[in-house]
């Protein structure tokens, strides 16, 4: 992850969620009902910095490669 990318701590808690399904890089998962209340507006920002791709399908996103990078480094 580039050192000058800062996250707030709902990205890092949206991030940590795609690690919990071990998601890679194009991977699709779908947030739906009180998980998506939470992480919706977070997931959006995450979008925008090109961590992640809002799918076609209701509540899905895939991380990027650069957001695959940015989940792992949530570990450090």
């Amino acid at each position: 992850m580039p050192e000058q990318l800062v996250l707030t701590p709902a990205e890092r808690a949206a991030l940590r969620a795609f690690q919990t399904y071990l998601a890679t890089p194009e991977q699709m998962i779908c947030f739906f009902g009180p998980t998506l209340e939470k992480h919706g507006a977070a997931l959006e920002r995450l979008t925008k910095k090109d961590l992640l791709v809002k799918e076609n399908f209701k509540g899905a996103w895939s991380l990027t490669v650069a957001g695959y990078q940015a989940m792992k480094a949530c570990d450090e």
